[in-house]
């Protein structure tokens, strides 16, 4: 079995991410993660991302070095990397779900981690990998997917 890291990072978007923006962004990301066995979670809220990548560590790398280059966005923050015994979103390919702020309110615990005017790129190790813990055990899928499936 190859050895699997993941990696955690923050970066605030320079552009507008509308859902034809989001949507094409994501068809590209998962056809270059495919092709190089990437699995993990992008979060995007008011201009920030937030992004969980799991692989073998030289393809994880090289897509962190490329994402620091983008030019599409800015304070690339690394939270995490480090080495884990299985993938924990092995199953999901990036999917896109468009939940208005009234619904995030909704969400049980999703303040527990973000405050009123903090940023992803905010977030410390410990609550970063709690907020990942959450997603990795299917606390907030539901409310979080709706009916889209991601990959679908």
């Amino acid at each position: 079995m190859p050895t699997l890291i993941h990696l955690i990072y923050a970066s605030t978007a320079l552009e507008h991410f509308g859902t034809e923006q989001l949507t094409d962004l994501l068809r590209q990301s998962r056809e270059a993660n495919e092709r190089v066995n990437l699995t993990g979670m992008l979060l995007f809220s008011d201009g920030n991302f937030f992004q969980v990548l799991e692989g073998e560590p030289a393809a994880v790398d090289k897509l962190y070095e490329k994402l620091q280059q983008d030019k599409r966005h800015v304070q690339v923050t690394l939270i995490v990397k480090e080495a884990i015994a299985s993938r924990s979103f092995g199953d999901w390919s990036m999917g896109f779900s468009s939940i208005s702020p009234e619904q995030l309110e909704t969400v049980e615990g999703l303040n527990d981690f973000f405050s009123a005017g903090s940023c992803f790129a905010q977030l410390d190790t410990g609550r970063a990998k709690k907020l990942l813990a959450a997603f990795a055990s299917g606390r907030w899928r539901a409310s979080l997917m709706g009916p889209t499936r991601p990959g679908a």
